[in-house]
């Protein structure tokens, strides 16, 4: 379980379903019996205190009605494709549970900024520039190998890393069955690699709480 700091106050807790009960249990221990209602988001829980949670809906998990049903759905086993992309570098793959079933990661060459200026500073721009939509283009190739056969059998893509690189990804028309598939979630990445796509599964499952 991790916390981070709201924007407007209040934390964000991201929980394992599986101990999404638990986590509930602790919090009408420390608030009173919440009362649930179903929002578009997931399941907004009200204590007597007036302290709120926020039970977030995990990406490619269907809306439900109380808790229960909630870590009964976020729980269970799901097909997940996962798009890690920042500028020069590109991880993806296929997760079924826990385990990645295929994958491939890849690193191109950018050129980093220079201190130079004037024209020489905007030559080596457009040259960094270049290369990054080359590296960006070998990413969507990649995807269509790897990702794009198996968009029937997933239930949500899951992206991480720098949003305009992973927008620029699915903008490639080949791709459209996955960007229909594409979740809100935007998972936060380093330089994407074989380790940092095993450690986006658990992140891409896990329910997020905003607690206020």
């Amino acid at each position: 379980m991790s916390s981070r700091p709201a924007a407007g106050g209040g934390r964000w807790v991201e929980v394992d379903p599986p101990r999404v009960a638990r986590w509930v249990d602790g919090f009408a221990d420390r608030h009173g019996p919440p009362t649930t209602t179903a929002q578009p988001y997931g399941l907004l829980l009200t204590a007597p205190d007036g302290g709120t949670a926020e039970l977030h809906t995990p990406p490619g998990v269907p809306p439900t009605a109380d808790v229960p049903a909630f870590v009964a759905a976020a729980s269970a086993p799901r097909r997940i494709g996962l798009l890690l992309a920042r500028k020069g570098a590109v991880a993806l793959g296929v997760a079924d549970g826990a385990k990645l079933v295929t994958h491939k990661a890849d690193t191109r060459y950018v050129q980093g900024r220079t201190a130079a200026g004037g024209w020489s500073q905007q030559r080596f721009a457009r040259r960094r520039d270049n290369q990054a939509k080359a590296a960006l283009g070998e990413a969507a190739d990649l995807a269509v190998r790897l990702l794009l056969p198996e968009a029937a059998t997933l239930t949500t893509l899951v992206c991480g890393g720098d949003r305009r690189a992973v927008d620029t990804v699915l903008a490639d028309r080949r791709l459209a069955p996955l960007a229909e598939l594409r979740a809100e979630r935007l998972l936060d990445v380093p330089e994407p690699r074989h380790a940092v796509l095993l450690a986006a599964i658990p992140a891409a499952y896990a329910v997020h709480i905003l607690v206020r």
